[in-house]
């Protein structure tokens, strides 16, 4: 009878098998977040250019992933999640500020996570545009999550006398598109501007947004 081949689950060079595989991944992901981020991009990248950069074989990568798609989805969420982790600790650091002080801290914490390396800009704003359904649902999910966060900011600042009282999620919407579509075409050369540029006309447009009328 033959036997089907399981994972190593033993320890090699001190590590278990959890964490060898662990540290595979991040190879990987790191080796996309370059190729995808700073080099040819996600479309003119192959496995096999993937597994090279990475230092690891193709078998491994499929171990780990069923297809390239699934690493530039992994990055996507990544990034997002670090940008999201800055902002609910910069609205945490921020809660006894004035108003304008808050939100322009809170937007820059975003965009200095985004922009800590130029790579998750370009695999945020560019890389993912237009992959495939399953990548613009995800872009389209993780989109409306940002929405929501801002609603939900706005209508805190309403119950604080920060922000008219009104319906906010068409500017939330609004805002966030703004926010892709300035980014995006920053990062594909199209806006001669430099990045601190955008992220002031960007909080410029939040203020405006949440200033209570008059």
């Amino acid at each position: 009878m033959t036997q089907r081949l399981r994972r190593p689950s033993g320890r090699y060079a001190g590590k278990a098998a959890d964490e060898r595989r662990a540290e595979r991944r991040r190879r990987f992901l790191d080796a996309a977040l370059e190729l995808f981020g700073a080099g040819p991009g996600y479309r003119a990248t192959t496995v096999a250019a993937l597994c090279e950069s990475a230092g690891l074989s193709t078998r491994q990568f499929y171990e780990e992933f069923r297809s390239l798609e699934d690493v530039l989805s992994e990055l996507h969420l990544e990034v997002n999640a670090w940008a999201e982790s800055a902002v609910v600790e910069a609205l945490t650091d921020t809660a006894q500020l004035p108003f304008a002080e808050r939100y322009g801290r809170v937007f820059r914490a975003y965009a200095a996570s985004i922009a800590e390396d130029p790579r998750r800009i370009r695999i945020t704003f560019t890389e993912i545009v237009g992959v495939s359904p399953r990548m613009d649902e995800q872009r389209l999910t993780r989109r409306a999550r940002w929405v929501e966060l801002i609603r939900a900011e706005a209508a805190a600042a309403v119950r604080r006398g920060e922000a008219a009282d009104r319906d906010y999620r068409i500017a939330a919407a609004a805002f966030i598109g703004s926010v892709n579509g300035l980014l995006h075409d920053w990062a594909a050369g199209w806006v001669d501007a430099s990045l601190e540029e955008v992220v002031d006309e960007l909080v410029r447009l939040l203020l405006a947004l949440l200033r209570p009328d008059g």
